[in-house]
């Protein structure tokens, strides 16, 4: 991986600041192995995940990742601009002194992408890196191996490795990879290994972004449609069988609407997947380390008092099944000493949480670690920014969830546990380039007083930027 990393540096200095137009060709190819291999990438994500919704897998994975893509071919030859910056004391830019930022090439971003979205989280940040003129070293993840292989295959057949290269592998991977001098890191997965990879980038005190998760919260307030919140809720908690780093994790409805909530989310889910065994649309969870670990949050919710309600249409029977899919289930009325509220959940489990006043939600949200994502529903402009301006997450969707994401000239990033850092659009470009301040001087001499020995004229002069 150094013998590649030091080859692509090499390159990198070798070329120089790319053009645009060697730019979009990165970016144009990346586009052709997402539309070439659409139907590979959705069965390599079918048999990984035991079985994952094709079409899901196209909307995300595919379609998902060539906006993006797009958005920055669109757009990188004006945000490879200059940036015109005032020069001060204005005197100075009257006689022709000038300061700008030139957005440069970081050189090689390292990429380590997660299992949950595989395709999506490694193709979506190379629109930011190739906008930006880097190359790209890859790191995907061990859980998905048949995914992992197909892209190291796809960027093989349209990239020399100098441009972007692929290493697959378990831990002992990417322990080494995170430890590599890149000059510049992108770690999405848990929050638990960013520790980790973060310490090892410091070895060489290489800038990180990480995009990790945590329990990002929904606020329905008394005025929200009840029905259309728990059809954009449910959707939310079911797509991709909710191992989504966005997807609600708890939902906190008014006292008197509990109950509302639970048949409109039952109906919901009834209109979504009348039957959820053997439906192609419900995709399964990861393994069977997860699902273990999901059932368990189940159990020790039940054991402490919780109900549970299991929205399970057709009543079928999972105990025997070729994969580890869940039903969709809902934990009423969960208490902080259960599991289920203490980690992030990435799966099709959701607790409802109530309160009798906003205020408490908004304390509640408050006093635990700033979340990736924070919904609220309703049609109380008040109350919404009053949601809006006392609590700080990530990004926040308005009567949605998840959908902030999808904006793609908005940053994406968590704050705090939730991450560090941002992508996506122009904020994508900007985090994999070197902002380099440039000063011009006039022709004339203008700082000749600055130079001793030192006289009246420099004493004029501070005597005039020394003041109140």
């Amino acid at each position: 991986m150094r013998t590649v990393l030091d080859r692509q540096r090499k390159a990198h200095l070798k070329d120089g600041r790319l053009s645009a137009e060697k730019r979009i060709e990165w970016l144009d190819r990346a586009i052709g192995l997402l539309v070439g291999n659409k139907d590979a990438i959705a069965e390599a994500l079918r048999q990984d995940f035991g079985h994952r919704s094709v079409h899901a897998t196209l909307l995300t994975d595919v379609s998902g990742s060539i906006a993006p893509l797009k958005h920055a071919k669109e757009n990188l030859r004006k945000w490879m601009k200059r940036e015109k910056r005032k020069v001060s004391p204005a005197i100075l830019g009257l006689l022709g002194a000038r300061a700008y930022i030139e957005y440069q090439p970081k050189g090689t971003i390292g990429i380590i992408s997660p299992w949950n979205f595989p395709v999506n989280l490694t193709f979506t940040p190379l629109a930011g890196v190739f906008a930006a003129g880097n190359r790209a070293m890859i790191k995907p993840s061990e859980f998905t191996p048949r995914s992992s292989e197909l892209m190291a295959s796809m960027f093989a057949s349209a990239f020399d490795e100098t441009e972007v290269a692929v290493f697959t592998g378990g831990a002992d991977v990417g322990g080494a990879f995170a430890r590599l001098p890149f000059d510049h890191l992108l770690f999405t997965g848990a929050t638990s290994i960013a520790y980790h990879v973060m310490k090892a980038a410091a070895e060489n005190l290489v800038p990180t972004t990480l995009e990790l998760g945590g329990k990002s919260p929904v606020i329905v307030g008394e005025s929200a449609d009840m029905a259309l919140t728990a059809k954009r809720v449910m959707m939310g908690k079911t797509l991709n069988a909710g191992q989504i780093c966005l997807a609600p994790d708890y939902i906190m409805v008014p006292q008197d609407r509990a109950r509302e909530f639970v048949g409109a989310a039952a109906s919901a889910i009834s209109a979504m997947f009348p039957t959820l065994k053997d439906n192609p649309d419900y995709t399964s969870v990861i393994n069977q380390r997860h699902f273990d670990r999901l059932t368990g949050y189940i159990d020790d919710a039940r054991a402490k008092g919780a109900e549970i309600i299991e929205l399970n249409p057709a009543k079928e029977d999972f105990r025997q099944q070729p994969y580890h899919k869940i039903p969709p289930t809902l934990v009423l009325n969960p208490t902080d000493d259960m599991a289920i509220m203490k980690d992030e959940i990435f799966g099709p489990l959701l607790p409802v949480k109530t309160y009798t006043n906003v205020d408490e939600a908004i304390g509640y949200v408050n006093g635990h670690d700033r979340p990736l994502g924070l919904y609220y529903f309703g049609k109380d402009g008040a109350e919404q920014e009053r949601v809006l301006s006392r609590t700080t997450s990530g990004g926040v969707s308005v009567n949605d969830v998840v959908m902030h994401v999808s904006m793609e000239d908005l940053p994406f990033g968590g704050i705090g546990p939730s991450g560090m850092g941002a992508y996506h659009g122009i904020d994508g470009f900007r985090t994999f380039s070197h902002a380099k301040a440039v000063f011009k001087q006039a022709g004339r001499d203008l700082t000749a007083m600055m130079r001793p020995p030192y006289g009246a004229a420099i004493q004029k002069m501070l005597d005039g930027g020394i003041k109140r």
